[in-house]
């Protein structure tokens, strides 16, 4: 019976270093797992931190961007409106003129002929 109970025993003791040992690997692997998790929380915290740097950035430069497209869309109005202002006053010394001529040469004409006629 002794040598069944120093079995037991020594079956026991087997166990018992079993399970430490896979204890321990267990804690080395939980303590590996908390070293990769506080490295990725650190990147997320810098990338996060580059997210709403870039955010910002994006918020900004749309706003200048707007502000370049609303000072094109102005500009390219007041330009247009210069355009057909210029027409107008290009045209206009030219209808003027023929009005003019419509007006003299009838009657200059006329005066050539009563005095060629007479």
């Amino acid at each position: 019976m002794c040598a069944t109970l120093q079995n037991y025993n020594n079956e026991l003791v087997k166990s018992i270093e079993d399970l430490r040992e896979k204890r321990e690997e267990l804690n080395r692997q939980i303590l590996k797992e908390e070293e990769d998790k506080a490295k990725i929380q650190k990147e997320l915290s810098i990338l996060t931190d580059r997210l709403q740097k870039i955010n910002e950035s994006l918020v900004r430069k749309t706003q200048a961007r707007n502000e370049y497209d609303k000072t094109i869309q102005e500009t390219e109005a007041a330009y247009m409106k210069i355009l057909e202002s210029s027409q107008t006053l290009l045209h206009a010394p030219f209808d003027a003129s023929i009005d003019v001529e419509s007006q003299i040469l009838p009657r200059v004409d006329r005066e050539r002929s009563q005095i060629c006629g007479s």
